[in-house]
């Protein structure tokens, strides 16, 4: 009996620390009782997002594309223009001495003028497409389409708990409501209308296609093009049509499905209206494809995917909750990791790395960056969601053959991975990327964490090749110093801190210490899969070079004894603090020195010339330091860069309004300061124990 009245406690303890999650969720729904350009929301599924202004959909995209803009993309949207000069991507190509023979590295080469447009066409091409404007046809009384200065009476409110946008204003007086939502598993958005101005003729729906800007950015406001892109409308029956769009490498499909009476008609070339018969209330649908549409999803099945998806979303992996905290910071921080959970999970959760502006507007073309994957990624894992990291890794395996290539052209083993990449895994030419490594031991760190999330021999066997062949480029790309009896790191090497020069620079600490994990991690693998370890992996974790100290702190770089005298050394990532907070302790490593070396940093860095996950990246270094105070506080640092808009986007500049790497930065932090890491045992580890902080947490994972 009292066995079981101390069970009967545990378990109402238990429920007590259960976190309400509808709760914590939807305490953070946005409101917008403005046009704000920054305040934009999207609604999404990982692969396809779509963002909408204070109407519930895309009616004033002018306004807003110097803020958020309102933008529809997906993972499958890309075009290249046609090759007419014959460009060969080998003409990007220069060869550098490196190792004492000739290595070819893809740059940007500004002279002879052929090398310049083979660079630019290369970069540009394939780039991202906005898929489709999708807004309203809004007419005053008057017959003038009305303006954004005549929407009135604004309150749009982002249901974080279903994905669904309610958004209400006004014209002259007559209400209007629009429910919004996104179907979980296909690329269709549903909205339902209600208003009198239906009835009136003065509320029409309006699909404009855009044109390509073919440049780094793409806000989905181009209507004319040199490039006669053509789109044909035709209608399957009186409450389907459908809108095929040819370009020069694509061609794709907009489904339109409605209830009730509506006529389509084409207002001009690449221009659609869809015009509902005169009722209070109108729904439709609306579906992207770059195959044939066979059936569109109504509004309601749109609704229904979007409601239990989030749902489902909301109700697995790890929550945490800071409303017992009586820091004034609590709640703010709360918010963000609520808001940065729904961004992810919308803009970076599909089937290949995302670019940094997600699915909402080109950056860098559309391209994603291989070395951000970590940021965009690693939090899946530590909230228990390791699936949604997983769905991005067989690209990995698409893009291997080309990886190796790379490789081999540069007379190295295994696999190097890109950096800035397209779809199918080709590299852009880059002065500065091609000699970036960090990426390369990015795939180990993934598909160790998802083995830690399912440790099966059937989870070895599915990434040995990956995680060996990336393992194999690292042994051979080090370079032994036979005077030293060490191996290096360049010259021919740039830094996570892109602050020096390729062919100058060697040992840089971050990556000395990302080497020596992967390598060792790589060697636990064959471990477990009782497979003999490559001598050369062994010799390079033996023999690896020292991290670079100078005055009892870690220099960004051996060659670079300048690194906190020369102001320029001194901006952009400090990366250094990767050494000991993205990654675990290593053998390399001395925290005594780290300390200083975060302390001296803290100091004396560019704080405002820096990037939004430098933030969390500090965060972590400090939690593992035991300083948790700096870690809140390199979390709240006040920097442009670390802004958090009200839609939860994390700001940088006018250019990257968003920046999703450093929401995934802000997750990965957050989730380490709960949670710990491995080797940690107190509870909290980066939160202060003075009684501020009150945190409550469940199914979170430690970091490695």
């Amino acid at each position: 009996m009292r066995y079981l009245v101390i069970l009967l406690i545990c378990f109402q303890l238990n429920a007590q620390q259960k976190i309400d999650r509808k709760a914590l969720v939807s305490r953070h729904n946005i409101e917008n009782i403005a046009i704000d350009t920054l305040a934009s929301l999207s609604v999404g599924n990982g692969t396809f997002a779509y963002t909408v202004d204070v109407t519930g959909l895309q009616t004033f995209p002018e306004t807003y594309q110097n803020g958020v803009p309102l933008g529809t993309q997906s993972e499958w949207g890309w075009d290249s223009y046609p090759n007419n000069q014959n460009y060969k991507f080998e003409e990007s190509l220069k060869e550098y001495d490196q190792y004492n023979r000739k290595v070819s590295y893809s740059v940007q080469l500004k002279t002879p003028a052929r090398q310049a447009e083979v660079v630019n066409f290369f970069r540009a091409n394939p780039h991202r497409l906005q898929l489709g404007n999708l807004g309203l046809e809004l007419y005053k009384k008057n017959g003038e389409s009305a303006k954004p200065e005549d929407i009135k009476d604004i309150k749009q409110t982002l249901n974080l708990w279903t994905g669904e946008i309610e958004s209400h204003f006004s014209i002259e007086g007559t209400p209007v409501t629009v429910w919004t939502a996104c179907h979980q598993k296909e690329d269709v958005i549903g909205a339902r209308i209600q208003s009198d101005l239906i009835k009136k003729g003065q509320l029409k729906i309006r699909l404009r296609l855009p044109q390509p800007t073919g440049e780094w950015a793409d806000f989905g406001t181009k209507w004319k093009n040199k490039a006669n892109y053509l789109s044909s409308l035709s209608s399957k029956n009186k409450q389907e049509a459908l809108i095929s769009r040819k370009m020069d490498s694509i061609t794709y499909h907009i489904g339109l499905s409605w209830q009730g009476n509506a006529k389509i008609s084409e207002k001009e070339a690449n221009y659609y209206i869809l015009s509902p018969s005169k009722t209070a209330s109108f729904s439709f649908s609306c579906s992207f494809k770059n195959k044939n549409i066979a059936a569109i999803p109504s509004f309601s099945t749109a609704e229904k995917s979007s409601v239990e998806g989030w749902e489902n979303f909301w109700k697995s992996g790890g929550a945490i909750d800071f409303s017992g905290s009586t820091d004034s910071r609590a709640s703010e921080l709360e918010r963000r990791v609520v808001l940065s959970q729904y961004l992810t999970k919308l803009q970076c959760s599909g089937t290949m790395p995302p670019q940094e502006t997600g699915l909402t507007f080109n950056s860098w073309y559309g391209k994603p960056h291989l070395e951000m994957h970590w940021w965009h990624g690693v939090h899946f894992a530590l909230w228990g969601r390791a699936s949604l990291l997983e769905k991005s890794l067989p690209w990995y395996e698409k893009v291997f053959d080309k990886a190796a290539n790379i490789a081999k052209r540069q007379g190295f083993e295994g696999v190097r991975w890109q950096k800035m990449i397209d779809p199918e895994g080709n590299e852009s030419p880059s002065s500065i990327g091609s000699f970036l490594i960090w990426q390369q031991p990015h795939f180990i760190t993934f598909a160790e964490l998802v083995y830690r999330a399912n440790p099966t021999k059937e989870t070895l066997e599915k990434y040995k090749k990956e995680v060996f062949a990336t393992a194999d480029f690292m042994a051979s790309f080090a370079h032994y110093n036979a005077e030293k009896d060490r191996y290096e790191l360049g010259p021919g090497v740039i830094p996570a801190q892109e602050r020096f020069k390729a062919m100058e620079t060697f040992n840089p600490t971050y990556e000395l210490a990302y080497w020596n994990w992967a390598l060792n991690t790589a060697i636990k693998w064959k471990e477990r899969l009782q497979e003999k370890t490559p001598s050369k992996w062994s010799a390079v974790v033996e023999k690896l070079s020292i991290l670079p100290v100078q005055d009892d702190v870690y220099l960004a770089t051996e060659s670079a004894k300048d690194s906190y005298t020369n102001p320029e050394f001194k901006t952009d990532h400090p990366s250094v603090l990767g050494t000991f907070g993205m990654l675990p302790e290593t053998s390399l490593l001395n925290k005594d020195i780290m300390k200083n070396t975060f302390n001296l940093i803290w100091k004396t860095w560019s704080w405002e010339k820096t990037w939004g996950w430098d933030f969390p990246m500090t965060a972590m270094a400090a939690a593992r330091l035991g300083m948790p105070d700096k870690a809140l506080d390199a979390l709240f640092m006040k920097v442009q860069t670390n802004t958090y808009l009200k839609n939860g986007h994390n700001f940088q500049e006018g250019r990257l309004p968003i920046y999703l790497p450093g929401n995934g930065g802000l997750l990965t932090a957050v989730a380490m300061m709960c949670a710990g890491w491995e080797g940690s045992v107190s509870e909290n580890p980066g939160f202060p124990k003075d009684g501020t902080w009150t945190v409550k947490w469940e199914g979170l994972q430690k970091m490695p």
